[in-house]
């Protein structure tokens, strides 16, 4: 059974200004591991091993009739070897709750993954955290949940669309 999840891809001018930013700061180092720009996302519930066909009638059921949700991409922070961008916007939240977020044992934090880093070398990402403490994207009404798939292959994993949900005009 595939590894699921379910997320928000921002548009490519969001990307574009992301990469822009990340680009004026300097050569990406400090032993960070970047995530490509395409894998980018928004997770808004990690379902583990499923059955894809079962999970994607439960998640159009679940997102049936929603709305799209304002997003906006906006300074970094870290978890413990997560350097990331906050994803802001009022109904991301109820949104990831219907895609299923509150079944975690965590409180749902709005991201998007830009790095990773060793968890015990904490210091690494605080170069890139002040910097990109003031960023600040264009706000974007997201009209599509996508189901992905997440496939470890050699150079690391694989993050594949397996189906996608349109949610309706804000």
């Amino acid at each position: 059974m595939p590894v699921l999840f379910s997320a928000l891809v921002p548009p490519d001018d969001v990307v574009e200004a992301v990469t822009g930013a990340l680009g004026a700061l300097g050569e990406p180092g400090d032993g960070l591991r970047w995530e490509p720009p395409e894998r980018w996302h928004v997770t808004l519930a990690y379902y583990g091993a499923d059955d894809l066909d079962t999970r994607a009638a439960w998640l159009a059921e679940r997102l049936a009739g929603r709305a799209g949700a304002d997003v906006r991409l906006e300074k970094a922070a870290t978890f413990p070897g997560v350097l990331w961008l906050t994803a802001a916007g009022r109904e991301l939240t109820p949104l990831a709750h219907a895609a299923g977020a509150g079944a975690e044992a965590r409180p749902y934090v709005p991201h998007l993954t830009l790095a990773r880093f060793p968890r015990e070398e904490p210091g690494l990402a605080g170069r890139w955290t002040k910097a990109l403490s003031g960023f600040r994207s264009r706000r974007w009404t997201a009209t599509r949940v996508v189901l992905m798939t997440s496939e470890r292959e050699p150079g690391g994993r694989c993050y594949r669309v397996a189906r996608a949900f349109e949610l309706g005009r804000a």
